[in-house]
């Protein structure tokens, strides 16, 4: 199941603008700060998808009926462009347990990739929320992969995947390997390109927003 916050008029399409604008790009603190704020609207959103339970808290003058979430989830992120994704998750569920994957395509002379998944630390995810922030779902195989490895830490309950921006190949990818999974994406774009970066996007989300990489 997709959900395109593109589709509904908010304060997500500013940001998503702002986070693909070469003009804006160049700040790195604005970046980083736009992709939290989608992050924290995620959340709030996901939120209303999570076992709620009623309690009773006591204030200064009696007793207050409330609801409070049953089990904080566990917030996932694929190392390093989704981390402040993931600071903004967090900033909502703070007392969130937190998994991180490293995950990176590995190119061939030819120019073609496989994904090299090389780090997991996670708690058991067995009947928890899981929720995974990465800015950018191309072709879908890096958070397949990564899923596959937290899942086996235990199976989830629920699983969210939430991206800022998703190419339709991605989430088809996605939906196929994983159909129980929910994607929150705030937009959507149509295209790849002959690379598999998605076409308009927004560029290299990890070098926008920590600075330019030198490859090993």
């Amino acid at each position: 199941m997709l959900h395109n916050f593109s589709l509904t008029p908010s304060i997500i399409n500013h940001y998503v603008a702002e986070l693909r604008d070469v003009n804006i790009q160049g700040d790195s603190l604005r970046f980083r700060r736009n992709l939290e704020r989608i992050g924290m609207l995620m959340a709030y959103e996901i939120s209303k998808q999570l076992p709620i339970a009623d309690c009773e808290v006591t204030t200064p003058l009696g007793l207050s009926a409330s609801r409070k979430v049953e089990q904080p989830p566990v917030l996932a992120t694929i190392l390093r462009a989704g981390l402040p994704m993931h600071q903004g998750f967090l900033e909502i569920f703070d007392h969130a347990e937190n998994a991180f994957v490293s995950a990176y395509r590995k190119h061939d002379s030819d120019g073609n990739f496989a994904i090299e998944l090389e780090y997991v630390s996670a708690p058991s995810l067995e009947g928890k929320t899981l929720i995974i922030a990465d800015p950018m779902l191309a072709t879908g195989a890096s958070m397949i992969q990564a899923i596959e490895g937290l899942m086996s830490l235990g199976k989830p309950a629920q699983i969210h995947v939430a991206v800022a921006i998703a190419a339709q190949a991605g989430v088809d990818a996605v939906e196929k390997a994983l159909p129980e999974a929910i994607i929150w994406a705030a937009d959507v774009d149509q295209e790849l390109n002959s690379k598999s970066y998605i076409v308009p996007g927004l560029g290299d989300a990890g070098d926008l927003a920590y600075g330019q990489k030198l490859q090993a």
